[in-house]
């Protein structure tokens, strides 16, 4: 975490959490959610949920998605966040926390850069997306680096083990929408008025 994020939490200590606002996609971009945005829809529809996302809009300034890359962390529910000087933005995750990145040296790298270091497990789910379990976490590899997974499946350094995307969250520790969940029933885009 940067050095000016805990001294802006150490002045402003009580400021309070916000929900909703900025969403990881399955590519591994950011998205920023405004008031309307999130009144439309939740940022991505549950497993087979018949309801249409409203993602917002894409983020493009590339020091604004370091220093959010930097500022992520988990708090002890599993709910990933960015910590944005002393408050705390909780992450709308449209599949997992990570979205990793194939590197033709067989190295696997997270959305952010970061190295995810070895890889201890990886996943197939029932629409035959490939997940790792990696020492950094739990993520779902990039669309565009499928090739380079099969060559790692072919040549016998990742034995995928089927799971249902739906269980993911729970058996990983991890939440897809804080939102949802501490809106329970009232989720946002069920409310009166909605655009």
């Amino acid at each position: 975490m940067d050095d000016i994020v805990k001294a802006a939490l150490a002045k402003w200590p009580n400021v309070p959490h916000c929900v909703g606002w900025l969403g990881l996609d399955a590519r591994g971009n950011w998205y920023m959610r405004d008031d309307r945005c999130q009144r439309s829809g939740p940022f991505a529809a549950e497993p087979g949920e018949a309801v249409v996302a409203s993602k917002g809009s894409l983020l493009k300034h590339d020091k604004l998605i370091d220093f959010i890359h930097r500022n992520c962390a988990a708090d002890e529910a599993g709910q990933w966040f960015f910590q944005n000087g002393p408050q705390r933005v909780y992450l709308e995750l449209e599949a997992t926390p990570f979205i990793w990145r194939l590197q033709p040296d067989g190295r696997v790298l997270a959305h952010s850069g970061q190295d995810a270091g070895e890889v201890r497990q990886s996943l197939l789910d029932e629409l035959g997306r490939l997940y790792l379990v990696t020492a950094l976490g739990m993520g779902l590899v990039h669309t565009s680096d499928m090739a380079l997974a099969a060559d790692a499946v072919e040549q016998g350094r990742w034995t995928p083990e089927p799971v249902q995307a739906a269980e993911l969250p729970a058996a990983w520790g991890f939440v897809r929408s804080p939102q949802r969940r501490q809106a329970g029933a009232a989720a946002p885009w069920l409310a009166a008025g909605a655009d």
